[in-house]
């Protein structure tokens, strides 16, 4: 049985974790960490996280990017590992996680579901034939009107990928209203929604002369997320120190 520390347990995805671990006879939410504070969860809530005294195997992280600091700093203390899904991280953020991968297991994913990491792998392989055929690329991500960060974690994600497999030759051109200019052919266009209650569509476009082929992913709802925030919790309880991903969890090594 995995002991589970869920970190913002009174946001959507904290609630929907909080449902699906219910039916997991193989996982446990032993206590939850959230400023707002919950009744209703079923353990124990705790505002701050310096406050949960509750023995633990693992922390699933669904919260936002000002609360990290505070749970990598608890993580060591406890010597936790940590499922990290909030996105919008600063770059110092990233140099801190990398240096603490050192002393604790972190996962860290953009987008927990299966879906969008094999898709990660369609996309290097469309790359390797669309791009040295002069194909644009361009990704266009869609949320709900409450998420904070533009572009998406998971948009990112899908560009560094399309970007390894082309050797690292594209800018990212996040907003085009201020370029009165052709499009250059080693720009990577990210467009960012933001409307109603969308979950998630990311849609990758490769343009070339006369075709375009499109990949979609759409997000019918959250549970897709939590599960694989799940799977990643039961993968990483008892890992080395190191940065992992959800290949890892795909892969199961």
């Amino acid at each position: 049985m995995i002991r589970i520390i869920m970190h913002g347990a009174c946001g959507r995805m904290g609630r929907v974790i909080t449902d699906l671990v219910r039916e997991d006879s193989d996982a446990e939410i032993v206590a939850g960490v959230d400023i707002v504070g919950r009744d209703d969860a079923g353990y124990p809530v705790f505002t701050d996280i310096n406050s949960c005294d509750v023995e633990a195997d693992v922390i699933i992280d669904f919260s936002n990017a000002s609360a990290v600091d505070s749970l990598i700093d608890y993580a060591v203390k406890k010597e936790l590992p940590v499922v990290l899904c909030s996105t919008g991280l600063s770059a110092g953020q990233l140099d801190r996680l990398r240096e603490v991968s050192n002393t604790i297991p972190i996962l860290k994913s953009g987008n927990m579901s299966l879906g969008i990491n094999t898709i990660m792998n369609l996309l290097k392989n469309a790359t390797k034939v669309f791009v040295p055929a002069g194909f644009d690329v361009e990704i266009v991500e869609q949320h709900h009107h409450n998420k904070l960060d533009a572009p998406s974690g998971t948009a990112i994600m899908l560009a560094d990928a399309i970007n390894e497999a082309a050797d690292g030759q594209f800018e990212y051109i996040y907003n085009r209203s201020d370029r009165r200019m052709e499009r250059g052919k080693k720009e990577l266009g990210i467009s960012a929604v933001r409307a109603g209650s969308i979950p998630g569509i990311h849609d990758v476009i490769f343009a070339g002369q006369d075709e375009v082929i499109e990949i979609r992913h759409i997000a019918y709802s959250r549970n897709i997320f939590g599960v694989g925030a799940v799977s990643a919790a039961k993968y990483l309880a008892g890992k080395k120190p190191g940065m992992y991903d959800m290949q890892d969890v795909i892969a199961g090594e």
